[in-house]
């Protein structure tokens, strides 16, 4: 033996002398065991060349093994699967199935037309058993049979299943968009990192790709199922024909045995068929169950025992009707029954040890110690009550108070802009039992009594009520009143008295004492919130003064002046452009918030319009405007009001008299300055009678009707 022959025998086979080294049978297999993408396509290149080449009974058998099994593991996979985009590749399986069934399909075909004048085993042992096995000796039968099956598949199983897939295609496809949001959203709050955004995005792309393909794919199992259906109808009557034309068979002996042959391929196909079908109905009618079928189908049929015990019933029922078989209804109404009783049994026992662990753990874990800086936070609004008033909180009416406090934070936003604090209502041992306290930021601004049981009668022309009670003083504006009896309310009524349950009183205090307090509550976040809800038009001017003309803290100081004096700051655009027009010849707030109020000149006046929707008025005399514009020192901001002592009790004398003389005829004037001095006059009545409005002449609108009661 020569070196060269001897170094062929050792590095190769038959080939490696051609310059193809390891081209043996046991290298080819290696490469294709390590080499999966070679293994497929050799595997799609062998079912091509069956298409086309005759294959010999021995191996048909073999193939048609591989077909069973292969089926078997497809439909074993989509059971146990947790999602159906775990099994991705099921598209592209199902087309290798359904291509290798179709040339099994070819290869027996030409075995039985070629060899089965030969006998039942022409083409093949498996064929021929599936023959005999469901045929039992009657061709007829099997006929039948193979008929129901290719029925199953072809209506029930592949029409659903289409159905499925093409609808669930077309709503994965609609909801792409809504979805792609969701994940830009928990991105940008921050709930996902760039990590996880990405692979959320990935399972999207590939769950709307995956349902796409199997609407595609389903088209794949009907085209199968009519396939093997002309199949079987042409191995029939060709096998007639050449049995009986070429080989001699009688017409009989013919149809027996070419009926065996084909009808046992069509089993052999549409078995496979079929298992595969169901198994792409089980992957698309999965779509949003999470974890294997066999957890989603126990869990969610015996999640409710009553339908397991009423099954149990109505199975029992109908073992005792007569006709029917009673022992297997009996049966089942047992089994069903018991698992509805251990069912209900399981699910307490492991509600009791649920709460077991929490009461266990809450008994282990240690008790955190409240944090020193919570002390440090103040309640905006807190009404303290006496034991007596918690039946307005909790009692049969214990939404009264709470709902009333709720319409009042509605009823301040819409009057003023100003969106009340929310207020906390605690019971106080230390007060008496029908007394309450108002607190603003931690401070008492009012207190005073109500009987939860009873009525507060007040005459509105303030004289003193003729009623058996408790003769008191209306807490909000210090009315005579009188704690009646709920018998007495027609009576009161009759008389013309005003008639208010405890919670109106409670409520109709908290009110005045918040209207009184607007301007400590409205805080600086509270003003930047106001700002930031403006519109979108209003952007821009936003834009153009903060910070750059005046900060967030001077428009917040220009809102609390006017809420001091009851302004509404509702109408915030306005607001802003006043303060806009102002800033640029002026950072004196006194006068910005002055500017604002002459633009806010409209509803200021019809706040304070009578019945006749005329503006009553009580101006001040030019020796009164003369004296204040004569007392005040200083410069712009820095401005102010120096008037004697006694002059200034003079002024409130006169004030007070004549305010007093329009009431008493019925009146409620404003009173009217010069813009110069309207602040100073303003410091000066709000100490004595802070529910007198004091107006500018810039703040009257020209349209309104005006009437003069007075001079001061």
């Amino acid at each position: 033996m020569s070196d060269a022959s001897v170094a062929n025998g050792k590095t190769g086979g038959p080939l490696s002398g051609f310059g193809f080294p390891g081209l043996t049978p046991g290298g080819v297999l290696g490469n294709l065991a390590k080499r999966g993408d070679l293994a497929l396509a050799a595997g799609v290149m062998t079912i091509i060349v069956v298409l086309i080449l005759p294959m010999p009974a021995f191996l048909l058998d073999f193939s048609l093994a591989i077909s069973i099994t292969f089926s078997v593991l497809v439909l074993m996979t989509a059971l146990f699967i947790q999602k159906p985009l775990e099994f991705s590749a099921f598209p592209t399986v199902l087309l290798i199935t359904t291509m290798l069934r179709l040339a099994l399909n070819l290869a027996s075909t030409r075995l039985i037309l070629s060899q089965g004048h030969g006998g039942t085993d022409a083409a093949g042992k498996v064929i021929q058993a599936f023959g005999h096995f469901v045929m039992q000796g009657n061709f007829v039968i099997g006929v039948i049979v193979f008929a129901i099956l290719v029925i199953v598949n072809f209506v029930v199983i592949t029409k659903g299943s289409g159905r499925i897939a093409e609808v669930a295609a077309r709503f994965t496809l609609d909801a792409m968009p809504g979805k792609q949001m969701a994940i830009d959203a928990d991105l940008s709050a921050g709930l996902i990192d760039e990590k996880v955004a990405r692979k959320r995005r990935t399972d999207l792309e590939n769950e709307s790709a995956f349902f796409g393909a199997m609407d595609g794919a389903s088209k794949f199992v009907r085209g199968d199922a009519v396939a093997g259906l002309l199949i079987t109808f042409i191995n029939v009557v060709g096998g007639i024909i050449v049995g009986v034309a070429q080989n001699g068979l009688s017409f009989a002996d013919a149809a027996q045995t070419y009926t065996i042959l084909t009808v046992g391929d069509g089993l052999v196909s549409q078995i496979p068929a079929l298992i595969v079908s169901t198994a792409a109905g089980l992957l698309v009618s999965k779509a949003g169950v999470e974890g294997a079928a066999d957890q989603a189908l126990f869990d969610q049929l015996s999640g409710y025992p009553q339908a397991l015990g009423m099954s149990s019933v109505v199975m029992g029922a109908m073992a005792l009707l007569p006709g029917l078989p009673t022992l297997p209804f009996l049966i089942l109404a047992g089994s069903t029954g018991s698992l509805a009783y251990y069912v209900t049994k399981a699910r307490k026992t492991k509600a009791a040890e649920i709460v077991e662990a929490e009461v266990a753990e809450s008994a282990a874990a240690p008790v955190a110690e409240e944090p020193i800086g919570t002390a440090l936070k103040m309640d905006e609004l807190r009404l303290e009550i006496g034991y007596a008033l918690l039946p307005l909180i909790n009692g049969k009416d214990h939404q009264k108070l709470t709902d009333q406090i709720k319409a009042l934070r509605r009823q301040l936003a819409t009057d003023m802009g100003f969106v009340m604090p929310s207020v906390r209502i605690l019971d106080n041992v230390q007060l008496e039992a029908n007394s309450y306290s108002i607190r603003v930021k931690e401070v008492e601004a009012g207190h005073g009594d109500v009987y939860a049981n009873q009525l507060l009668v007040m005459d509105p022309h303030g004289g003193r009520i003729d009623l058996p009670g408790l003769h008191t003083t209306e807490p909000a504006f210090g009315l005579p009143a009188t704690w009646i009896d709920e018998n007495l309310r027609e009576e009161a009524s009759f008389r013309g008295y005003t008639v208010v349950d405890a919670p109106t009183v409670l409520t109709t205090h908290l009110t005045e004492i918040i209207r009184d307090n607007m301007a400590d509550l409205l805080s600086y976040a509270e003003v930047q919130k106001l700002i930031d809800e403006l519109g979108k038009e209003h952007k821009k001017l936003v834009d153009d003064i903060v910070p750059a003309q005046i900060t967030v803290t001077g428009i917040q100081r220009v809102l609390q002046t006017l809420l001091n004096e009851r302004i509404s700051i509702r109408d915030l655009p306005t607001i802003m452009e006043g303060i806009a027009e102002a800033v640029g010849h002026t950072q004196s707030l006194n006068l910005i918030t002055e500017h604002v109020r002459a633009r806010l000149a409209r509803q200021i006046c019809a706040s304070h319009l009578d019945g006749n929707s005329t503006l009553p008025l009580l101006t001040l005399s030019p020796r009164w405007e003369q004296s204040f514009a004569e007392s005040l020192v200083g410069q712009g901001d820095e401005k102010q009001l120096a008037m004697q002592p006694s002059k200034l009790q003079e002024f409130i004398a006169t004030v007070r008299e004549m305010f007093e003389e329009a009431g008493r005829a019925g009146e409620m004037p404003v009173l009217l300055t010069s813009p110069g001095v309207r602040p100073y006059v303003r410091s000066i009545i709000e100490r004595f009678r802070p529910q007198t409005f004091v107006m500018s002449q810039n703040e009257i609108h020209p349209r309104i009707k005006l009437r003069t009661v007075g001079s001061v």
